[in-house]
Protein backbone atom coordinates (compact mmCIF):
# COMPACT_ATOMS: atom_id res chain seq x y z
CA UNK A 1 0.00 0.00 0.00
CA UNK A 2 2.77 2.94 0.86
CA UNK A 3 4.76 1.99 -2.07
CA UNK A 4 0.85 2.96 -4.41
CA UNK A 5 0.39 5.78 -2.09
CA UNK A 6 4.41 6.87 -2.66
CA UNK A 7 3.50 6.95 -6.43
CA UNK A 8 0.49 9.37 -6.67
CA UNK A 9 -3.15 9.45 -6.46
CA UNK A 10 -3.58 7.43 -9.54
CA UNK A 11 -0.80 4.45 -9.15
CA UNK A 12 -1.93 1.01 -8.74
CA UNK A 13 -0.47 -1.95 -7.90
CA UNK A 14 0.51 -4.32 -11.24
CA UNK A 15 2.37 -6.77 -12.75
CA UNK A 16 3.86 -9.26 -11.12
CA UNK A 17 2.83 -7.84 -7.43
CA UNK A 18 -0.67 -7.74 -8.40
CA UNK A 19 -0.96 -11.09 -9.01
CA UNK A 20 0.69 -12.11 -5.89
CA UNK A 21 -2.22 -10.23 -4.52
CA UNK A 22 -4.73 -12.27 -6.26
CA UNK A 23 -2.67 -15.20 -5.84
CA UNK A 24 -3.00 -16.16 -9.49
CA UNK A 25 0.68 -16.63 -9.56
CA UNK A 26 3.79 -16.71 -7.00
CA UNK A 27 5.25 -13.74 -6.20
CA UNK A 28 9.07 -13.80 -4.64
CA UNK A 29 10.14 -10.55 -5.79
CA UNK A 30 11.63 -7.57 -3.49
CA UNK A 31 10.46 -5.00 -6.09
CA UNK A 32 7.30 -3.55 -5.91
CA UNK A 33 5.57 -3.22 -9.48
CA UNK A 34 3.26 -0.05 -9.87
CA UNK A 35 1.51 1.69 -12.88
CA UNK A 36 1.29 5.23 -13.24
CA UNK A 37 0.14 7.53 -15.87
CA UNK A 38 3.20 9.82 -15.97
CA UNK A 39 7.02 9.04 -15.21
CA UNK A 40 8.32 10.17 -11.23
CA UNK A 41 10.97 10.58 -9.39
CA UNK A 42 12.88 6.72 -8.68
CA UNK A 43 12.02 5.19 -5.65
CA UNK A 44 14.18 2.36 -3.47
CA UNK A 45 12.31 -0.78 -3.74
CA UNK A 46 9.70 0.28 -6.35
CA UNK A 47 9.68 -0.82 -10.24
CA UNK A 48 7.44 2.00 -11.93
CA UNK A 49 5.90 1.18 -15.38
CA UNK A 50 4.34 4.19 -17.04
CA UNK A 51 0.84 3.33 -18.49
CA UNK A 52 -2.88 4.24 -18.59
CA UNK A 53 -5.44 2.12 -16.67
CA UNK A 54 -8.73 3.14 -17.20
CA UNK A 55 -11.61 2.51 -14.58
CA UNK A 56 -12.59 -0.61 -16.27
CA UNK A 57 -9.22 -2.22 -15.59
CA UNK A 58 -8.44 -1.04 -12.30
CA UNK A 59 -10.17 -2.06 -8.90
CA UNK A 60 -9.52 -2.19 -5.49
CA UNK A 61 -8.15 -5.62 -3.31
CA UNK A 62 -7.77 -5.53 0.08
CA UNK A 63 -7.62 -1.82 0.46
CA UNK A 64 -5.19 -1.26 -2.31
CA UNK A 65 -5.87 -0.02 -5.71
CA UNK A 66 -4.69 -2.32 -8.27
CA UNK A 67 -4.89 -3.76 -11.73
CA UNK A 68 -7.78 -5.67 -12.32
CA UNK A 69 -7.19 -9.64 -12.92
CA UNK A 70 -7.52 -9.36 -16.80
CA UNK A 71 -5.42 -6.15 -16.98
CA UNK A 72 -2.92 -7.91 -14.51
CA UNK A 73 -2.87 -11.48 -16.85
CA UNK A 74 -2.68 -8.89 -20.17
CA UNK A 75 0.45 -6.73 -18.62
CA UNK A 76 2.17 -9.93 -17.85
CA UNK A 77 1.70 -11.84 -21.11
CA UNK A 78 4.48 -9.43 -22.85
CA UNK A 79 6.77 -10.81 -20.92
CA UNK A 80 5.64 -14.11 -19.75
CA UNK A 81 5.35 -17.21 -21.80
CA UNK A 82 2.08 -18.46 -23.24
CA UNK A 83 2.40 -21.55 -20.67
CA UNK A 84 2.86 -19.21 -17.51
CA UNK A 85 -0.09 -16.85 -19.12
CA UNK A 86 -2.29 -20.27 -19.39
CA UNK A 87 -1.60 -20.96 -15.81
CA UNK A 88 -3.05 -17.80 -14.98
CA UNK A 89 -6.03 -18.10 -16.86
CA UNK A 90 -6.63 -21.66 -14.88
CA UNK A 91 -5.84 -19.84 -11.38
CA UNK A 92 -8.33 -17.24 -12.00
CA UNK A 93 -11.28 -19.27 -13.28
CA UNK A 94 -10.33 -21.92 -9.99
CA UNK A 95 -10.76 -18.66 -7.91
CA UNK A 96 -13.37 -17.16 -9.64
CA UNK A 97 -12.05 -14.12 -10.23
CA UNK A 98 -14.61 -13.23 -12.61
CA UNK A 99 -14.12 -9.27 -14.14
CA UNK A 100 -16.71 -6.56 -15.94
CA UNK A 101 -14.00 -6.53 -18.64
CA UNK A 102 -12.90 -9.79 -20.14
CA UNK A 103 -9.75 -10.34 -21.53
CA UNK A 104 -11.19 -10.71 -24.70
CA UNK A 105 -12.52 -7.40 -24.39
CA UNK A 106 -9.28 -5.61 -23.73
CA UNK A 107 -7.76 -7.75 -27.18
CA UNK A 108 -10.25 -5.88 -28.88
CA UNK A 109 -9.33 -2.44 -26.75
CA UNK A 110 -5.97 -3.46 -27.40
CA UNK A 111 -5.08 -5.51 -30.25
CA UNK A 112 -1.16 -3.97 -31.30
CA UNK A 113 -0.63 -4.16 -27.34
CA UNK A 114 2.99 -5.84 -26.37
CA UNK A 115 1.64 -9.78 -25.04
CA UNK A 116 -2.35 -9.58 -27.56
CA UNK A 117 -0.73 -12.69 -29.13
CA UNK A 118 0.50 -14.78 -26.34
CA UNK A 119 -3.59 -13.59 -24.15
CA UNK A 120 -5.14 -14.85 -27.94
CA UNK A 121 -3.01 -17.83 -28.01
CA UNK A 122 -3.18 -18.87 -24.25
CA UNK A 123 -7.25 -18.03 -24.54
CA UNK A 124 -7.51 -20.26 -27.76
CA UNK A 125 -5.42 -23.12 -25.69
CA UNK A 126 -7.98 -23.13 -23.04
CA UNK A 127 -10.79 -24.19 -25.37
CA UNK A 128 -8.64 -27.61 -26.25
CA UNK A 129 -7.25 -28.21 -22.92
CA UNK A 130 -8.91 -30.93 -20.55
CA UNK A 131 -9.92 -29.03 -17.32
CA UNK A 132 -8.94 -29.34 -13.81
CA UNK A 133 -6.14 -26.74 -12.22
CA UNK A 134 -2.92 -27.93 -11.98
CA UNK A 135 -1.06 -27.86 -8.06
CA UNK A 136 2.48 -28.13 -9.25
CA UNK A 137 5.34 -26.56 -11.38
CA UNK A 138 6.00 -30.00 -12.59
CA UNK A 139 2.53 -30.67 -13.87
CA UNK A 140 2.64 -26.94 -15.37
CA UNK A 141 5.64 -27.92 -17.60
CA UNK A 142 4.37 -31.72 -18.53
CA UNK A 143 1.85 -29.96 -20.80
CA UNK A 144 4.54 -28.24 -22.64
CA UNK A 145 6.27 -31.24 -22.99
CA UNK A 146 3.09 -33.05 -24.29
CA UNK A 147 2.71 -30.78 -27.03
CA UNK A 148 6.35 -30.83 -28.09
CA UNK A 149 5.90 -34.44 -28.98
CA UNK A 150 2.26 -34.55 -30.22
CA UNK A 151 0.98 -36.62 -27.18
CA UNK A 152 -2.76 -36.05 -25.96
CA UNK A 153 -3.24 -34.01 -22.94
CA UNK A 154 -4.61 -35.76 -19.86
CA UNK A 155 -7.42 -34.20 -16.89
CA UNK A 156 -4.72 -33.70 -14.17
CA UNK A 157 -5.04 -34.20 -10.58
CA UNK A 158 -8.35 -36.35 -11.76
CA UNK A 159 -10.08 -38.54 -9.11
CA UNK A 160 -10.16 -42.75 -9.92
CA UNK A 161 -12.54 -45.12 -8.04
CA UNK A 162 -9.97 -47.88 -7.27
CA UNK A 163 -12.20 -50.43 -5.44
CA UNK A 164 -13.80 -48.96 -2.24
CA UNK A 165 -11.37 -46.19 -2.37
CA UNK A 166 -11.06 -42.76 -4.62
CA UNK A 167 -7.38 -41.79 -5.28
CA UNK A 168 -6.45 -37.89 -6.93
CA UNK A 169 -3.95 -39.03 -9.57
CA UNK A 170 -1.37 -36.39 -11.28
CA UNK A 171 -2.08 -37.23 -14.99
CA UNK A 172 -5.10 -39.57 -16.18
CA UNK A 173 -6.32 -40.10 -20.00
CA UNK A 174 -10.19 -40.50 -19.38
CA UNK A 175 -11.10 -43.67 -21.36
CA UNK A 176 -7.99 -45.28 -21.19
CA UNK A 177 -6.05 -46.94 -18.03
CA UNK A 178 -3.48 -44.85 -17.92
CA UNK A 179 -2.04 -42.64 -15.13
CA UNK A 180 1.37 -40.48 -14.80
CA UNK A 181 2.67 -39.40 -11.37
CA UNK A 182 4.89 -36.54 -11.98
CA UNK A 183 7.34 -36.80 -8.66
CA UNK A 184 9.27 -33.75 -7.62
CA UNK A 185 11.44 -34.62 -4.89
CA UNK A 186 9.54 -32.10 -2.08
CA UNK A 187 6.25 -33.96 -2.30
CA UNK A 188 7.31 -37.19 -1.84
CA UNK A 189 11.07 -36.87 -0.18
CA UNK A 190 9.74 -39.04 3.44
CA UNK A 191 10.15 -42.25 3.81
CA UNK A 192 6.32 -41.97 4.77
CA UNK A 193 5.57 -40.43 1.72
CA UNK A 194 7.37 -43.40 -0.27
CA UNK A 195 6.05 -46.07 0.99
CA UNK A 196 2.07 -44.91 0.50
CA UNK A 197 2.90 -43.64 -3.02
CA UNK A 198 3.74 -47.24 -3.40
CA UNK A 199 0.72 -48.89 -1.73
CA UNK A 200 -1.88 -46.74 -4.13
CA UNK A 201 0.28 -47.33 -6.85
CA UNK A 202 -0.60 -51.14 -6.38
CA UNK A 203 -4.01 -51.17 -5.33
CA UNK A 204 -4.71 -48.40 -8.90
CA UNK A 205 -3.08 -51.38 -10.54
CA UNK A 206 -5.02 -53.89 -9.15
CA UNK A 207 -8.10 -52.06 -10.61
CA UNK A 208 -6.42 -52.46 -13.85
CA UNK A 209 -4.61 -49.14 -14.10
CA UNK A 210 -1.61 -48.55 -15.47
CA UNK A 211 0.72 -46.22 -13.46
CA UNK A 212 3.94 -44.70 -14.43
CA UNK A 213 6.20 -42.32 -12.14
CA UNK A 214 8.20 -39.81 -14.64
CA UNK A 215 10.31 -36.61 -12.65
CA UNK A 216 11.73 -33.53 -13.71
CA UNK A 217 15.02 -34.77 -14.78
CA UNK A 218 13.75 -37.87 -16.84
CA UNK A 219 11.84 -35.01 -18.46
CA UNK A 220 15.53 -33.08 -19.06
CA UNK A 221 17.81 -36.18 -19.67
CA UNK A 222 15.68 -38.41 -21.57
CA UNK A 223 12.78 -36.69 -23.94
CA UNK A 224 12.72 -38.86 -26.62
CA UNK A 225 12.77 -41.83 -24.44
CA UNK A 226 10.16 -40.51 -22.29
CA UNK A 227 7.50 -39.55 -25.16
CA UNK A 228 8.26 -43.04 -26.78
CA UNK A 229 7.00 -44.97 -24.20
CA UNK A 230 4.23 -43.15 -23.53
CA UNK A 231 3.05 -42.64 -26.74
CA UNK A 232 3.07 -46.76 -26.88
CA UNK A 233 1.45 -47.23 -23.27
CA UNK A 234 -1.22 -44.56 -24.88
CA UNK A 235 -1.84 -46.46 -28.52
CA UNK A 236 -1.30 -49.89 -26.27
CA UNK A 237 -3.63 -49.29 -23.37
CA UNK A 238 -7.24 -50.71 -23.72
CA UNK A 239 -10.10 -48.10 -22.47
CA UNK A 240 -11.05 -48.42 -18.84
CA UNK A 241 -14.15 -49.70 -18.19
CA UNK A 242 -13.88 -47.70 -14.45
CA UNK A 243 -15.12 -44.46 -13.75
CA UNK A 244 -13.70 -41.74 -12.46
CA UNK A 245 -15.28 -39.67 -9.54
Amino acid sequence: MAAVLASGPEAVLSHWSAAGLWMIRPNSRSVIDVTMAHRSRSWKGIERHVSSVPEDERTIAEGIPVTSVPRTTFDLAATADVDTVVAMLREAEYRELWDRLSLWDLLERYPGKRGSRRVRVALERLKEEPTARKHSKLEERFNPFLRQWHLPLPRYNDWIQAGDRRYRVDCHWPGTNQIVELDGWAAHKSRTAFRDDRARDRRLEVAGYSVTRLTWNQLDDEPGAVAADLRALLDARPAKNNQTA
